[in-house]
Formats: structure tokens, sequence, C-alpha cells
């Protein structure tokens, strides 16, 4: 791993915990689901479940409200508009740091969202298309909110 990055600036241990996470969580979500897995999906609920995981995400990672959630692993840096903070991971290394990076990163966040929304789906349909329901209706909220600011101006 040094040849890789001999400066030391990426944490590959850290990211290596949280991919190591990552598996296990979705073994056992593979295991807890067992034969219930459904053979295909419905489109609906991938539309519903991906918007739902879009909006969630966004929320967990850069929402005014979820700031306490990240508070332990993050600076605040500044407000970023539409009750929005920008946020960075504290430290250089180490868990904490790889924490503070995954809960500040949309992008990151969507995949254990829409992994866990999916296992959910094989192991709790009903509580899962509900949830995905409550976000998509917000995130759909959401977006008309920012229309009528701008056509109001």
């Amino acid at each position: 791993m040094r040849d890789y990055d001999p400066a030391g600036a990426v944490d590959l241990h850290g990211y290596s915990g949280s991919l190591l996470t990552y598996g296990l969580a979705v073994t056992a979500l593979a295991g807890a689901a067992g034969g219930r897995a459904p053979e295909r999906y419905a489109v609906r609920d991938l539309v519903l479940g991906g918007i739902a995981t879009h909006k969630f995400s966004r929320l967990l990672a850069r929402g005014s409200v979820t700031s306490p959630v990240r508070a332990p692993f993050t600076e605040f840096q500044d407000a970023a508009g539409a009750a929005e903070h920008q946020e960075a991971a504290r430290g250089e290394h180490g868990v904490r740091h790889t924490v503070g990076e995954l809960i500040t990163c949309p992008f990151c966040l969507a995949v254990w969202v829409g992994t866990s929304y999916v296992g959910a789906l094989a192991l709790a349909p009903r509580a899962a298309r509900t949830w995905a329901a409550v976000f998509t209706v917000t995130a759909v909220s959401d977006f008309l909110q920012h229309a009528y600011a701008r056509v109001r101006g």
C-alpha cells in the first residue's frame, strides 16, 4: 500500500475499515433476507427509492438540522444555503476522519442508504415503501419550494 500513496495523503486504513464494515453489513443483510429477496424489483420501487435515497442522503450529509449527528466527526465551515451546512471531516486519518468524510458526502451516503432500502424491501417492504414515500414527498416539496422561489424572484 505504500507504493500507492508514498506521502500518506490517502487514509487507506480508514477506507479499508469502511469497506469492511460495508461488506459485513451487506453480508448480514443478505443473510437476514435469506430467500425473501425478490427475483426482480418493480420500477416504481426503484424510482421511489432512488428519489428518497437522494433526499435522505442529502439531509444526512448537509442538513442544518442533522448537524448534531455529524458534529463529532466534522467541523463547521460555512452555511451553504437552503438549510444546509458545509463541513469538513475532523483530523487527517483514522475512524473519526473516515466517518466524517462519509457523512459529509451525499454520494457516499447514498450507497449505504440505497443498500439499506433495497434490503428493507426484502425484509419489510411496507415499512421500506413508507420510508421512501415520506422522503420522496419531501424531495418533491423541496423542488417545488425552490421553483416557487425562482418564479417569485
